[in-house]
């Protein structure tokens, strides 16, 4: 896991996404978890077949519990898919465009950066 977490770190910093930061008081701890793959069949332990999810790797995920407690809610809702659909019906082209990490494009206004904050055994970084 140390590798899993040390790699995205690295990642992130050679691309100028995070930044490493000596202290805050928003310090957020990461977890790692698994990416889900498809279903397989296997055999348990009594000889049964049993449908059960592969992992097919790690993500580095931080648990941002804390800033989420201090942060004031949106009360603009997400659109419904079918609304969505209802908006893509009759177009005969459609895109999807994320570059490198398109979650990690959102610019953070720099008086709120500090609040990004996450802990791992290779520093304190933010966003």
């Amino acid at each position: 896991m140390k590798d899993v977490v040390r790699a995205e770190v690295l990642k992130l910093l050679d691309v100028g996404i995070i930044y490493p930061i000596s202290d805050s008081s928003w310090m957020s701890p990461v977890q790692i978890v698994p990416k889900k793959g498809g279903i397989t069949v296997v055999k348990n332990e009594n000889n049964e077949m049993m449908p059960t999810r592969t992992t097919i790797g790690w993500r580095v995920c931080i648990d941002y519990k804390k800033l989420n407690s201090a942060t004031r809610k949106d009360h603009f809702l997400l659109p419904f898919i079918d609304q969505m659909l209802e908006r893509l019906a009759g177009h005969t082209h459609y895109c999807f465009l994320d570059g490198y990490s398109g979650y990690n494009q959102i610019p953070i206004a720099p008086e709120d950066q500090e609040k990004t904050t996450f802990t791992c055994q290779f520093g304190t970084f933010s966003y």
